[in-house]
């Protein structure tokens, strides 16, 4: 574990039976470069539900390329567990100063609590900044090390006298130590595709004839529209995408968070590590009319657990049913076309379903310092968990495909 230079880590707890061998050690690390990157990546490839969003490289790349940092509002302080020279457990922690890029709302907790006279910034915050992909974020060689990790969150919350923490887009096995640890759950729906199982569809067509009359007819006609457009699509993974192709990405994520009156989050050069550190990760899709670029959408792949992401997309020309074109139908005929399991659609958006898109629970877990604040905040959530029940059965019934 690598811990030199002005950004070392700082003990915040540790257990010693004697020997330097056997000594645990909770480390708080400010600097993502100072972490050992085999390391962690080794706790990443042992997670079965591990994505590339949770390596290493794509973390240090979102502190280097001065997306995720103090200056805007993401102060890492990731955690680390050693045992000797051994990294046990790890979590991309950060002290937040608002509630930007998380995907999981709590401005209305904070504007109770500081209503109330409480501080609600700076919280504590496990996740992968402006990534609301589900997937472990307790990394950790066993449930011990976790639970660990978890209890050392929870002393450095309250030894900094911070309102609370928050561990966003989980998987099942920080789930179960979450609660086990008697945090409150929260869930979200997102819109997940799943290839057929057990024998995956064979092409597009295929999985459009399964669909509904009403929705495989849209979705041709959808199709049918960018095409008499004038259309056509190129697409490029891993090195092949150049920089030229970057800068477009860049261009085309700026201008949809722009249409939408939104500060993008970021910068070139979050865009230039993904391309020199993760290249394989990457597939690009460009939207081509007369000749010209006018779009594209950026998907992020997993090919060792066979599972694509969409992540960003943009156009700089109106296209009608360009973004259905440009955001499923291209990447789902590729996912079908190379064996892939699972397309992630990202955030909301129940129009997806219509694509063939279902809906999927996603989980964050909370901790609140204030046991009064805490006792509101759990009576909310179960309110609102009932509400989210109600949805998604009611999604059940719309099932676009046949049955």
């Amino acid at each position: 574990m690598s811990t030199t230079g002005s950004n070392s880590g700082r003990d915040i707890e540790g257990r010693d039976d004697g020997t330097a061998e056997s000594a645990v050690r909770v480390l708080v690390i400010d600097d993502p470069a100072n972490v050992d990157r085999e390391a962690w990546n080794a706790l990443v490839d042992a997670s079965p539900q591990a994505s590339p969003f949770m390596r290493h490289e794509y973390l240090l790349a979102m502190h280097r390329s001065a997306s995720a940092i103090p200056d805007t509002g993401w102060a890492p302080q990731f955690l680390c567990v050693q045992q000797g020279a051994t990294l046990l457990a790890a979590c991309p922690l950060y002290l937040k100063s608002h509630s930007y890029g998380e995907y999981v709302f709590d401005w209305a907790w904070a504007d109770a609590w500081e209503r109330a006279g409480g501080r609600y910034y700076p919280k504590l915050l496990c996740a992968v900044p402006f990534t609301p992909v589900p997937g472990p974020r307790l990394l950790a060689r066993d449930d011990a090390a976790r639970v660990l990790m978890l209890q050392a969150m929870e002393q450095y919350a309250a030894q900094g006298g911070l309102s609370s923490a928050h561990v966003l887009f989980i998987d099942e096995a920080d789930r179960a130590a979450l609660r086990r640890q008697g945090w409150m759950e929260r869930s979200t729906v997102q819109f997940h595709w799943v290839n057929r199982e057990p024998l995956p569809y064979a092409d597009f067509a295929e999985f459009a004839a399964g669909l509904q009359r009403d929705k495989r007819r849209k979705m041709l006609q959808e199709r049918r529209y960018v095409r008499e457009a004038g259309v056509t699509f190129e697409t490029r993974h891993g090195k092949q995408i150049g920089e030229a192709d970057w800068d477009f990405v860049h261009r085309c994520y700026c201008h949809t968070y722009r249409a939408h009156h939104s500060t993008p989050y970021l910068t070139r050069e979050f865009f230039a590590q993904m391309a020199a550190t993760m290249p394989e990760h990457w597939l690009l899709f460009i939207a081509r009319r007369e000749g010209r670029a006018i779009g594209c959408s950026l998907v992020a792949l997993d090919p060792a657990r066979g599972n694509a992401f969409g992540r960003y997309w943009g156009a700089i020309e109106p296209v009608n049913c360009l973004h259905f074109e440009a955001c499923y139908y291209q990447p789902l005929e590729w996912c079908i076309a190379n064996g892939y399991l699972r397309f992630e659609g990202g955030a909301q958006g129940e129009h997806k379903m219509a694509r063939g898109l279902m809906p999927v629970r996603t989980w964050s877990a909370h901790w609140l310092a204030d046991t009064r604040f805490a006792g509101a905040v759990r009576r909310y959530l179960e309110r609102e968990e009932a509400g989210i029940a109600t949805y998604v059965n009611e999604l059940a019934e719309r099932n676009p495909f046949k049955v």
